[in-house]
């Protein structure tokens, strides 16, 4: 099912987390907070969406890291109903893809519940001080699109926030698979 996250809440700040990431490490929000603004991303494995996106992402991401901004995606699904994204599939797709930022695992969703994250891929877009400026999608590209061309929102946006501190105005956002949650039974 999609999902769409809601509209940019400006300056709410970044909940702090702790999570094991697929390189062996134990990654906190203070470990991957860039100097000039920080990109959280839920994604997964498993969703058309950002497997459809996911090449561009790796771009964006790269690009980012250059220019100041800490990077790190973030897998919140229960992985009992959707074992594709296990944390060793992660592991095996972030050595893979070569992921240039760290994949972490939030085993029990809480960190999903702290951003309120609703869809994979949802973004946000930190800036300096961990003011939210940005949430919204990549780029205008729809699924199965060609991107070529095309405005990178994302990208964009991280730039504008890690030289101005202030993410832009008008925000069109992600859409994307629903974040699959665990039963609460």
């Amino acid at each position: 099912m999609a999902g769409t996250p809601p509209v940019c809440n400006f300056g709410w700040e970044a909940p702090g987390f702790t999570l094991p990431a697929t390189d062996g490490r134990t990654l906190s929000l203070a470990d991957i907070k860039g100097e000039l603004g920080t990109l959280v991303m839920f994604i997964c494995n498993h969703c058309p969406y950002v497997i459809g996106i996911r090449d561009r992402i790796i771009r964006d991401a790269g690009d980012l890291l250059k220019q100041g901004v800490g990077v790190v995606a973030i897998s919140s699904n229960d992985t009992t109903a959707y074992p594709a994204d296990s944390f060793d599939k992660m592991r095996a797709l972030a050595e893979a893809e070569n992921f240039p930022f760290p994949y972490l695992y939030d085993e029990d969703q809480s960190v999903a519940r702290a951003y309120g994250a609703v869809c994979t891929p949802d973004f946000f877009g930190f800036n300096a001080d961990l003011g939210l400026q940005y949430r919204g999608r990549l780029d205008a590209a729809r699924m199965g699109q060609d991107p070529t061309g095309g405005s990178r929102d994302l990208f964009n946006a991280m730039v504008q926030i890690a030289e101005t501190g202030n993410g832009p105005k008008d925000q069109v956002p992600s859409m994307g698979c629903s974040i699959k949650w665990k039963d609460k039974n």
